[in-house]
């Protein structure tokens, strides 16, 4: 099992046994349980723990600083909605990407809905748009194909 696939159980661990879906860590404390570099931690949260997939992370930095993770039930709606709210003005073709898989790996979209996204914000589907203007156009495209699934 890789160290990411670890880290990811050993949190889902500390929600299921909280009473309030919550965990709180302390970023370096944690790592050095995990036997990794706090960097790993930053690493799994960004990527399984997001807001798609159903969670929240809230940090306060400083000596006495955690990191909580909140796990969430949204309905289908709000989940897209707060997929919408959180795209920035411009995404990279690979952010993209991932943001789809996620939606898939959520049940937010099914495997076809999935290969048209990434079939339309795809650098190749952009190649006439002039290369500062992609990341923007992405965006603005993903907005409007998740506006469909409300």
């Amino acid at each position: 099992m890789r160290l990411s696939d670890l880290i990811t159980e050993e949190i889902i661990k500390l929600l299921n046994s909280s009473e309030d879906n919550t965990a709180e860590i302390q970023r370096n404390e944690f790592a050095g349980l995990m036997g990794c570099v706090p960097s790993q931690i930053n690493y799994v949260l960004s990527s399984r723990f997001t807001p798609e997939h159903g969670y929240i992370i809230e940090s306060r930095r400083g000596g006495g600083g955690y990191i909580r993770i909140k796990r969430v039930t949204l309905n289908r709606s709000s989940a897209v909605m707060h997929i919408i709210n959180s795209l920035g003005t411009a995404i990279d073709a690979f952010s993209a990407r991932i943001l789809i898989e996620n939606c898939l790996q959520s049940s937010l979209i099914n495997d076809e809905t999935a290969r048209i996204f990434k079939s339309v914000v795809a650098d190749t589907a952009l190649r006439t748009v002039p290369m500062e203007y992609r990341d923007e156009l992405r965006s603005a495209l993903l907005k409007q194909m998740l506006l469909t699934l409300l």
